[in-house]
């Protein structure tokens, strides 16, 4: 034994990375398709570890890791919160806000019924409303009242300890709310809801759009006869399904394959789009042909295009390919994904800031698109470390300002102003491409590894305290943290249900991006047996993100006593 306490005062490093790794393990173990997730493993291991000895961490480190968790957190969800701010959107927005607020009216009145502290009422919402970056705002804010270090101390742990109580009954009541319970609020069957949503995306067919589609895309070589004395557009047309004639090669020589471009007997050409239509081609333009040259000559490629044109934000495919007009010529949609989901696809399916699009095609024709939607992710990308050092600098700067509300200063506080900091750098990259790059495996090491860090520093520097704040308060900690999931979230159903009048897949899927829980959506998903659900995720999520995050000082500052 006294070989770890002198480990521990030598080196508690060792043992906060030891955390991480043990409750990022944990986390990943699934129970019947169900896990608790790395946040909360994380914790808990480290509050158990933390009974070992006294644990003393600068609070610089705790400050950098977690602006380095929050400030990722702003930049991924920044292009789409800003782009969220329109009309197109209002509803989704709505709901988030309604979600959040009702989530502090109850922990207020929760605090104010049972005298709880800053810490323990900020601990609660941050656990029972699934945001674990309340924790660090909170935080923040009560550093910046002037309390004494043994005050501080059990603030942070009786934060600590609400959390650790709260979240994984949260977490498990949001994926069960959504997929099941919320349903049968609605009186509506998830699953014949989403069959009919499918439809009306589809117009009653199955899913298909002549616009940006994509189901198997190939080149093939013809040599032209049939087709001589005609312009390509006209061959282009008669062929259907948006095929396109990528190169022209005359005696040897290329000729700009243009629409009013005339083709002449003997021409080598290569027809790009669908399978089944190119293959048809045959009795329109002439001889298929074996010609490996001029096909290899032509690039082809799938590439992945973030969407960050805000004009393109809440419109159909079908409106999207529209506005990109002849820029989309030759390039075929394969598939559309939100938060790492697959959406369903047809010419009314909704895009939104932040989706990516694969899209097929040649190279060029690739690129041209992608100009007018957003930009190429490329793999290649290295993290801005000036811009990302620079964006948290500011942030961090920005988060020492405050209000006084009486006598209490209320301020966002470090993480607070990070948060700010990373919306605005990921709006200001999606609008400058060129700048700031933060590829999304870096985005997701930085997020783990602050909020990870950030985590296992609390729980063992406060995991006594927070040990005997959970014996002493469990029970109703438990208690109320049933009610401020739950009640949230049937508010919220009702609200959008029968005042916003959203579709009720659409809901559910807002449901559980409003509460930041992206298993409730896999629920959703399975229980639908439909993709449909994710349609409702991506402005709530970014929303919610924000908006749940700023809870922290607000509630510091409602309800400390002085």
């Amino acid at each position: 034994m006294s070989t770890i306490r002198w480990t521990i005062s030598a080196a508690p490093e060792i043992f906060l990375l030891l955390s991480v790794a043990l409750g990022t393990i944990l986390g990943r173990v699934r129970i019947h398709g169900f896990s608790i997730g790395t946040t909360a493993c994380t914790l808990i291991v480290a509050v158990l570890i933390g009974q070992l000895g006294t644990f003393t961490f600068p609070s610089l480190l705790r400050v950098v890791l977690f602006s380095l968790f929050v400030f990722t957190i702003g930049y991924r969800s920044g292009p789409e919160f800003f782009a969220s701010l329109s009309i197109r959107t209002l509803a989704q927005v709505a709901l988030a806000l309604v979600l959040g607020g009702t989530g502090l009216v109850i922990v207020l009145i929760f605090a104010h019924v049972f005298a709880l502290g800053p810490g323990t009422a900020s601990g609660l919402a941050a656990g029972a409303l699934t945001q674990s970056s309340v924790i660090g705002t909170a935080s923040g804010a009560l550093s910046q009242l002037g309390l004494t270090k043994e005050v501080l101390q059990q603030q942070d742990a009786n934060i600590a300890a609400g959390y650790a109580v709260t979240y994984v009954l949260g977490y498990i009541l949001t994926l069960l709310y959504v997929p099941f319970v919320a349903p049968k609020l609605m009186g509506i069957d998830l699953k014949a809801e989403a069959a009919k949503l499918e439809a009306e995306l589809s117009g009653g067919n199955p899913p298909q759009t002549e616009n940006l589609h994509y189901r198997k895309f190939q080149a093939r070589a013809y040599r032209v006869s049939a087709a001589a004395g005609r312009t390509v557009g006209a061959v282009e047309d008669q062929i259907g399904s948006r095929s396109v004639i990528e190169r022209i090669v005359r005696q040897g020589a290329d000729v700009e394959p243009h629409r009013d471009t005339v083709l002449e007997a003997n021409d080598d050409i290569v027809i790009a789009g669908r399978t089944a239509a190119i293959v048809a081609a045959k009795p329109i333009v002439g001889t298929e042909i074996d010609a490996d040259e001029i096909l290899k000559a032509l690039p082809g490629n799938v590439v992945e295009v973030l969407v960050d044109n805000r004009k393109l934000h809440g419109r159909s495919v079908k409106e999207v390919a529209e506005r990109v007009g002849d820029a989309a010529r030759g390039v075929f949609l394969r598939t559309l994904t939100r938060m790492g989901r697959e959406v369903p696809l047809s010419a009314d399916t909704r895009v939104y800031v932040g989706d990516v699009m694969t899209l097929v095609g040649s190279t060029r024709n690739i690129e041209r698109a992608a100009s007018q939607v957003g930009q190429i992710l490329s793999s290649e990308d290295r993290t801005d470390i000036a811009f990302l050092a620079a964006g948290i600098a500011i942030g961090l700067l920005a988060g020492l300002a405050s209000v006084k509300i009486g006598s209490v200063p209320l301020t966002l506080g470090g993480g607070g102003g990070a948060l700010i900091a990373g919306l605005f750098c990921g709006w200001l990259r999606s609008r400058r491409p060129t700048m700031g790059a933060m590829p999304p495996a870096a985005q997701q090491t930085l997020s783990d590894l602050g909020l990870g860090g950030f985590i296992a520093a609390i729980g063992l520097g406060n995991g006594h305290a927070a040990w005997v704040a959970i014996q002493s308060h469990g029970m109703l900690l438990v208690g109320m943290g049933l009610v401020v999931t739950l009640v949230p979230l049937i508010v919220t159903t009702l609200f959008a249900h029968r005042v916003l009048r959203m579709n009720p897949v659409i809901i559910c899927g807002a449901l559980a991006g409003a509460m930041t829980v992206d298993a409730a959506v896999t629920g959703a998903c399975d229980v639908a047996e439909s993709q449909t659900p994710v349609l409702g995720v991506a402005v709530p999520y970014a929303v919610g993100n924000v908006v749940l995050t700023v809870l922290g000082p607000i509630i510091v500052a409602s309800t400390f006593a002085g």
